[in-house]
């Protein structure tokens, strides 16, 4: 059993993190005692730590099935960025390039490859040949025709448990109901397995649902209080991303189209742009996005209705996976739902889709805390209301909508019931178009009843009929609207109707929430995001892989002035440390020195280890209560010796140590970076005894 200090120091020093997610360090432990485990984990709850720690404490090799070959490549570049040996084997490849990885496998080189079901095929002479230590199954509801996304290349994957018995295997994805987890066990041939759930809530997403009333212009405005903000259009046809995208450059903002049918050059490059920040804007169907793992996306529009919740659920997961504040809008139309029943009804498992997507317009229609409806629907049950989603910053208001239902239930029975819900609005508006001219229904008793009223008003309050079960939709007859028998009730029994008032435009609680999110011109923020973008574009990768947002914006509000303090930002470890740290505290001091700025004084954490240490603790005791690495421990120690606390230092490090560092300090020309002393001393002295030694040497030539 490997100790709880060991896998945070393995977290921190790998990976930046100083603490684990939930479930994270459950499901690690799961796997190293071998055990079957499937982890359901919303998209950015930290998935890909659950395999990726294992991996580098396992003997042998990982593999990772994934089904989407971006994916792999940014996963791959993230592992490379950290230190840690990583390879993905696919058809794109050359059979040099694959020879070479392959041969770099065997060498036990790579500690993680990545590979789609496809092409697993592979690697099968290779099987023989090395150490497997664990498989990860990412996506796992690609398996199951009950998920949302099935893929029958999953459906082979099943031989894997027989063909390697003592291998665990870890089973990973966002979204699975009960049904889709329970097919995901029995096709994979887990042996009972440990299942983790994690929670579904993602506080930092607020979610809205708009009436799709003139959505370009509304996109538009949106997008243009988004300066320098990436985010992601969802468009129901290949058609509407490329007339969304047009329109959107014609404004100003850079968009690009992305669908299955645009040649696979150009929508690689598409993809590749906007990953690397070039491109704002992607308006796409469903298909994209699920092989990015792009930290960054502050904002995910629906153009269109969703077909079912996994899906809606799992393309809004693609905003803030940082952590940070994120968007989402989700614009309804009647038109939408039409063309969505029509699809479902003609695809496999009819009866189950739409059934899906009638629970994805109920949320839609919702006048409840939007957050409750999500989550029940994964089986997770609270309470509260969230106070981030259009219904809880701006609580519906009703009216006695009696005489307008009246109306409209009417309108329904003086057309026979035989006609779908936009020529009923015609109707009641007595609108002299041809079809209603043709008809001859402006000879009818209650034509023009309602002209008072919009188009656009009774279009809303005709759906809030049906929502309320007033009127159905016979979808199977050309979408012609029935009355159901609650409808007597209002005709004939005085029934009284609530309504809700329509509201005209965006609420002003969504517009402030808008504006608060800016990014300030000229902040720190802004100048690390242009360092980060140059450093990205010299090594070819794309920006979130050196530093993610959230890293930024700590880096913002810590404002951490040597590596001491730069080590405990969440994100940072040792290889990024290394590599990077040089170039961010010279541009974090120089803007204080622009800005005339003064340094910050020690945070929080060091005053925890203090209180610790004061307390008689040792490092690794402090470590372990304190859920961080002993590194970052006594990093903190010399941080706090250096600022005059008092602490024994040369427990840490012997005399002679110091002299070596001292020398070394005089033949290097006192560097910033602790990575000159860690070479030239060809790696033999650690990070933390320099660390300490320097702090030491430092408090001696200030006292002289």
């Amino acid at each position: 059993m490997i100790s709880s200090q060991i896998l945070h120091s393995c977290l921190k020093e790998n990976f930046g993190f100083e603490k684990f997610r939930t479930n994270q360090e459950e499901i690690i432990n799961t796997i190293l005692r071998g055990q079957d485990t499937l982890a359901i984990m919303p998209t950015g709850g930290g998935k890909s730590i659950c395999f990726q720690l294992p991996a580098l404490l396992f003997p042998g090799i990982t593999i990772v099935i994934s089904p989407l070959i971006a994916l792999m490549k940014d996963q791959v570049d993230s592992l490379k960025a950290n230190g840690i040996s990583a390879c993905y084997i696919n058809s794109t490849q050359s059979e040099k390039e694959q020879q070479n990885h392959i041969q770099n496998i065997i060498d036990k080189k790579i500690k993680l490859v990545y590979v789609a079901p496809e092409s697993l095929s592979y690697l099968e002479n290779t099987f023989t040949l090395i150490e497997i230590s664990l498989i990860a199954i990412d996506e796992a509801h690609c398996i199951s025709s009950w998920g949302h996304d099935f893929r029958p290349a999953y459906t082979n994957l099943g031989y894997l448990k027989n063909r390697f018995p003592t291998t665990p295997i870890l089973a990973l994805t966002a979204t699975a109901d009960k049904a889709t987890r329970e097919d995901i066990n029995n096709q994979l041939n887990l042996k009972n397995p440990a299942v983790f759930i994690s929670s579904f809530d993602r506080k930092n997403l607020s979610l809205e649902v708009r009436p799709a009333l003139d959505r370009v212009k509304q996109i538009i405005d949106f997008i243009e209080t988004k300066t320098n903000e990436s985010g992601i259009i969802y468009c129901l046809s290949r058609k509407t991303t490329e007339e969304l995208a047009e329109k959107l450059t014609k404004a100003g903002i850079t968009a690009k189209a992305y669908h299955a049918g645009l040649e696979t050059e150009l929508r690689s490059k598409t993809q590749d742009e906007f990953i690397n920040d070039k491109c704002q804007v992607v308006c796409a169907t469903i298909a994209f996005g699920m092989g990015i793992d792009k930290s960054n996306v502050r904002w995910v529009i629906h153009y269109n209705l969703p077909k079912n919740i996994e899906g809606y659920y799992q393309e809004i997961g693609r905003a803030g996976r940082d952590g940070l504040p994120s968007e989402t809008i989700l614009f309804e139309s009647y038109g939408d739902l039409i063309q969505l029943q029509k699809f479902a009804s003609q695809g496999q498992n009819a009866e189950i889709q739409l059934a899906k997507l009638d629970r994805m317009k109920q949320y839609a229609d919702a006048l409840s805390c939007r957050r409750k409806i999500l989550l029940s629907y994964f089986g997770e049950i609270v309470t509260e209301n969230c106070g981030n989603c259009d219904i809880c910053n701006n609580p519906p208001a009703f009216f006695d909508g009696t005489i307008l239902a009246q109306k409209a239930l009417s309108a329904i029975i003086r057309l026979k019931e035989s006609e779908p819900l936009p020529v009923i609005i015609d109707f009641l508006r007595g609108s002299k178009n041809a079809y209603i001219y043709e008809k001859e229904y402006q000879n009818l008793k209650t034509y023009g009843v309602g002209i008072e009223t919009s188009w656009q008003d009774w279009n809303q309050y005709l759906i809030q009929l049906i929502n309320l079960g007033y009127c159905e939709i016979a979808f199977h007859q050309q979408n012609k609207i029935r009355l159901t028998p609650l409808a007597k009730k209002v005709l004939f029994e005085n029934e009284k109707v609530q309504l809700n008032t329509i509201k005209k435009s965006v609420p002003k609680q969504v517009e402030q929430e808008t504006n608060k999110t800016k990014t300030v011109k000229n902040s720190l923020f802004e100048s690390l995001r242009k360092l980060r973008y140059e450093i990205a574009q010299e090594e070819e990768v794309p920006a979130y892989v050196i530093f993610s947002d959230s890293a930024l914006r700590q880096m913002e509000i810590n404002r951490p002035m040597s590596e001491e303090e730069l080590i405990t930002i969440d994100g940072v470890g040792k290889a990024k440390l290394e590599k990077y740290g040089d170039a961010f505290i010279k541009a974090i001091i120089a803007f204080h020195k622009d800005k005339k700025v003064k340094p910050k004084k020690g945070s929080n954490t060091y005053k925890e280890t203090l209180a610790l240490y004061q307390e008689g603790l040792t490092p690794e005791e402090i470590a372990e209560k304190r859920k961080l690495g002993v590194s970052t421990i006594i990093s903190h120690l010399a941080k706090l010796y250096s600022d005059g606390a008092s602490i024994d230092l040369k427990q840490f490090v012997s005399n002679e140590e110091v002299a070596l560092i001292s020398a070394a300090a005089i033949q290097l020309e006192k560097p910033t970076a602790l990575k000159p002393f860690f070479d030239y001393f060809e790696e033999k002295m650690s990070y933390e005894k320099i660390r300490v030694g320097l702090a030491i040497i430092e408090k001696e030539e200030n006292v002289m």
